[in-house]
């Protein structure tokens, strides 16, 4: 059975940081692209962050330079550092594992940055 995990998502000012962690069972973590996706509350679910399994990366415009993704195979784990968070960036975030022929999704953890 194929399991996302993600955590450490919570309240924060303006400014502040959080880690997010997405811990992956019943999958070969290290063949799949992982992936972060947000979605505010009215708003289409939308792609943060990515990376592959050579860990090149990609980010969406709103978070570069304030947002790192990274992975540790050892751990089954994907990580989103934020950085310099804003108000907008409050949103219910996901982590997504992509292989070769299916795709799975994480149940979401809350992010919510207040002014």
């Amino acid at each position: 059975q194929v399991r996302l995990v993600e955590s450490g998502g919570g309240l924060v000012q303006a400014g502040g940081s959080l880690r997010l962690s997405c811990a992956a069972s019943g999958i070969t973590f290290g063949l799949y692209t992982m992936t972060w996706y947000r979605q505010a509350s009215g708003k289409q679910r939308e792609l943060v962050a990515a990376i592959s399994s050579a860990s090149t990366t990609n980010y969406a415009d709103s978070v570069k330079g304030r947002f790192t993704i990274s992975r540790d195979n050892a751990k089954n784990t994907v990580y989103l550092q934020m950085n310099s968070l804003k108000p907008e960036d409050t949103a219910v975030y996901f982590c997504k594992a992509y292989g070769n022929v299916l795709s799975y999704w994480g149940q979401g953890t809350q992010v919510t940055v207040s002014s």
